[in-house]
């Protein structure tokens, strides 16, 4: 049996796919517990300064296992604990896409549905195909995605993420780069070479820079203004004591490349 997830490493940038293209890289039990863990590898990797998740096959991610889910209905509480289980591991997966200290960029070559869609939300940034499409279409066979909202409500419009939420309507890439839900889109033949160009630019930055930031960029996010800048102050006083960035401004002042390692 082929790995679930391949991993591979371009300098400080790790390539994390989902392989499972037989069945869209559907989210069963096996594929949330594989990517928790390799996710929890590269929380602890010092190398990586960038992940970039991406998919094999015609789809990025088609959301939940539904053959796998209706199985569980066989189970004596008719499915009752495996689906708590599930939709608990897959959310405690989602979490730990922005508590990684690295950033993490979605590629999406293909589809993304209800939970695919969810990881998309859930990643720091993302860049999509032209071709790609994006939707929460789960209440077209009467299950609202509700674990999905989560996340997309919090990276796109609530308006619009509710319009996809009950028509179950999918959105292309052009309308998902206008929402926010992807950074920049490209040509199919072109994805990969720009998503590991912006992983590039990035992993060229001070890591411990790039950490503190995405650190307190996800924690500003839930605080109200005045919380928001007395935590954003301790992190710029934390940031600018480092020896690196002192190093970093002596040299922008004196017209030279940093001397980081």
């Amino acid at each position: 049996m082929a790995d679930l997830i391949l991993r591979q490493d371009d300098g400080h940038v790790a390539r994390v796919t989902l392989n499972s293209p037989g069945n869209y890289n559907a989210l069963s039990v096996e594929m949330i517990a594989a990517l928790t863990a390799e996710l929890d590898r590269i929380a602890d990797d010092k190398d990586v300064r960038v992940v970039v998740l991406a998919a094999t096959g015609k789809a990025f991610c088609a959301g939940h296992d539904l053959r796998q889910m209706q199985a569980a209905r066989d189970g004596a509480d008719g499915g009752g604990a495996a689906f708590a289980d599930l939709f608990d591991s897959c959310a405690r997966m989602m979490q730990r896409l922005p508590a990684l200290p690295q950033p993490v960029i979605a590629e999406v070559q293909g589809i993304a549905t209800a939970a695919g869609c969810q990881l998309v939300a859930s990643c720091d940034m993302a860049l999509a195909s032209q071709t790609a499409r994006f939707g929460v279409n789960g209440v077209n066979i009467g299950l609202f995605c509700s674990t999905p909202m989560v996340a997309l409500t919090r990276a796109i419009p609530p308006r619009a993420a509710f319009e996809m939420l009950v028509t179950g309507e999918f959105i292309d890439a052009s309308r998902a780069l206008q929402l926010g839900l992807v950074n920049r889109i490209a040509a199919p033949d072109a994805l990969t070479d720009a998503t590991m160009q912006m992983a590039a630019t990035i992993a060229a930055k001070l890591p411990a820079a790039i950490r503190l930031g995405k650190r307190a960029f996800h924690e500003q996010m839930r605080l109200g203004v005045g919380d928001a800048y007395a935590m954003a102050g301790e992190a710029m006083c934390q940031n600018i004591l480092l020896p690196d960035t002192a190093e970093g401004m002596a040299a922008f002042l004196d017209k030279r490349p940093p001397g980081w390692a």
